[in-house]
């Protein structure tokens, strides 16, 4: 019986493995895995006004720290759809690039008060005392690889001091 268990376990896991190898040489970009999650359609609709989607389906490596719709749910009402209009692009690109850190880090890379250069030109700020915070948003969930960089969920939208 626990030859037969044993032959069936080495079977199923000999059949798995091109399919596992297969399915992670076909991985999804950023904006990819940001729409497959689901919580994200507020990032996805700013970063499509801000002419960013090309950008951030392109080689990378980048670092995303992206807010979830909760987050931009939790801006002042009226801001988003404000920030959304085609005269406030530049705005809009700011912000979302203030989001965004060339290469790939990933959370074993942090350590605890680095600064780190966004794309938009200013520096965010870890911090690892109360967990792992950016700046004043804590991330939620860290290290969603994507084919040309990673993602950490955050829990606030972040803003540069423009």
């Amino acid at each position: 019986m626990i030859r037969k268990t044993l032959l069936a376990a080495a079977a199923t896991l000999a059949l798995s493995a091109p399919a596992f190898a297969e399915s992670h040489a076909m991985a999804k970009d950023i904006v990819d895995t940001a729409t497959e999650a689901g919580s994200f359609e507020t990032l996805l609709a700013a970063a499509t006004a801000a002419g960013l989607v090309d950008t951030l389906k392109g080689d990378g490596p980048f670092t995303v720290f992206a807010p979830t719709d909760a987050a931009f749910a939790a801006l002042p009402e009226g801001t988003v759809d404000d920030l959304l209009k085609p005269e406030n692009k530049d705005k809009l690109t700011e912000i979302l690039t203030y989001h965004v850190v060339p290469g790939k880090v990933m959370s074993t890379d942090l350590t605890d008060d680095m600064k780190a250069a966004t794309v938009e030109g200013e520096e965010i700020t870890i911090d690892l005392d109360n967990g792992v915070m950016v700046n004043d948003a804590t991330v939620t969930q860290a290290d969603i690889e994507a084919s040309n960089g990673v993602i950490h969920v955050i829990d606030k939208v972040i803003m540069p001091s423009m």
